[in-house]
């Protein structure tokens, strides 16, 4: 690639992180303040630095997950339109899937069931996404943390078996195997699903925390650490992807997977009971 070219497609790549970064905030904006017309108890719209910190060191604390997913895209889309692709649709994905838990949050903060029900229904998918993220970590010389993929495969593969019925009416599109798109469009879908899943059960496992932060604060800073995210894959496309190739890399992702929905699971457990 000519250096003038590699140097417009960084700068259309960074800048275009921003820009939609802006935009989803200027769009959780919207939709607190349709939100607070309607709704009896009002949200804040006031954007304390402690709370945006708080939600930017929890996303980024988490997000090998995201990075491993994000990666797997790069290295199977390369060119601009890809980047284009996987970070509009990665964005929209985190993004819409924080704003649909803040909207049924603020109608049903009290009916803890409905919270229990979707954080429970996300913690099976996110144990189905760790099973299969960590066929990504085999390979020819059976090294030992191969050896533990594969057996860690295996006990995840029968938790699954059981949930495959529900998932399957559910989220019939939950494999996280990335594969490369032809189209803008089929980019922007792919690039979507998994962030959204991820978006809905992070969040809602977070409303807890609502009792101490800011909502709104909280959620500029998980939006600012998306985008922190992805600025730094794009400065280092090369050495992203060659780092989540590791089987080491892999299987530390797929068991964050598992502490998330172990998360879930406990959370949802206490909202039931």
């Amino acid at each position: 690639m000519q250096p003038n070219q590699y140097l417009r497609d960084q700068t259309i790549a960074l800048s275009l992180t921003v820009i939609v970064c802006s935009a989803l905030i200027a769009a959780v904006w919207l939709e607190i303040t349709l939100l607070n017309s309607v709704i009896s108890e009002k949200i804040s719209l006031a954007v304390r630095p402690a709370d945006v910190l708080v939600g930017m060191t929890i996303y980024l604390k988490t997000s090998i997950d995201f990075a491993i997913f994000i990666g797997r895209l790069m290295d199977k889309n390369p060119g601009l339109k890809g980047r284009i692709g996987i970070e509009i649709g990665t964005a929209l994905g985190n993004g819409v899937g924080t704003m649909a838990i803040l909207l049924i949050w603020a109608f049903f903060r009290e009916v803890d069931w409905l919270l229990a029900i979707m954080i429970f229904v996300a913690s099976l998918v996110l144990l189905r996404l760790a099973q299969d993220s960590l066929v990504h970590s085999r390979g020819k010389r059976y090294t030992r943390t191969e050896r533990f993929s594969l057996k860690f495969e295996e006990f995840l593969s029968k938790i699954n078996e059981v949930t495959r019925p529900l998932l399957s009416r559910i989220v019939p599109n939950q494999s996280i195997e990335i594969k490369k798109k032809n189209t803008l469009f089929a980019l922007l879908a792919m690039s979507f699903t998994i962030p959204f899943i991820l978006g809905l059960d992070d969040f809602a496992g977070y409303v807890p925390l609502f009792d101490i932060v800011n909502v709104f604060g909280f959620i500029v800073g998980v939006l600012l650490g998306h985008m922190v995210l992805n600025i730094s894959l794009y400065i280092a496309p090369g050495k992203t992807t060659a780092v989540i190739k590791n089987p080491t890399i892999t299987v530390i992702g797929s068991l964050i997977f598992v502490a998330l929905a172990v998360w879930g699971l406990i959370e949802a457990f206490r909202l039931f009971f």
